[in-house]
């Protein structure tokens, strides 16, 4: 296990965990997403409304905190993927900007060209 930078791992390429991350943060922005969750809600108030049994009531609470910490995984994994995202941007802009004012373009140039393609990777 590694306690990297969700960025930093992997180098380049993205692992499993990257992909995964990605297809629930597009996933869970969805509406459908959304229903589900004012389903669980909803059963959630219908099982304490009915007055259902104890197991019942802690199953519904149970299944709202799951949901709760997997979205909370997957918003820290986000945000600190976009966190290096616009870091590495700044950088690049920052690098291009010193190559251009000194005259020499070089190699800031090609890592800015990078750098604004990143989220075009696969």
């Amino acid at each position: 296990m590694t306690f990297a930078h969700p960025a930093d791992r992997g180098g380049d390429r993205r692992r499993g965990f990257e992909r995964f991350s990605e297809a629930a943060s597009k996933f869970t922005s969805s509406p459908v997403f959304f229903l589900l969750c004012l389903a669980l809600v909803a059963w959630m108030v219908t099982v304490h409304v009915a007055g259902l049994s104890t197991e019942w009531q802690v199953l519904a609470g149970d299944c709202m905190t799951a949901v709760t910490l997997i979205l909370l995984a997957l918003l820290k994994n986000s945000e600190l993927r976009a966190e290096r995202a616009i870091q590495r941007k700044l950088d690049a802009i920052a690098a291009a900007l010193l190559e251009a004012q000194e005259g020499e373009p070089g190699k800031a140039h090609e890592d800015l060209r990078a750098a604004i393609r990143m989220e075009e990777e696969t």
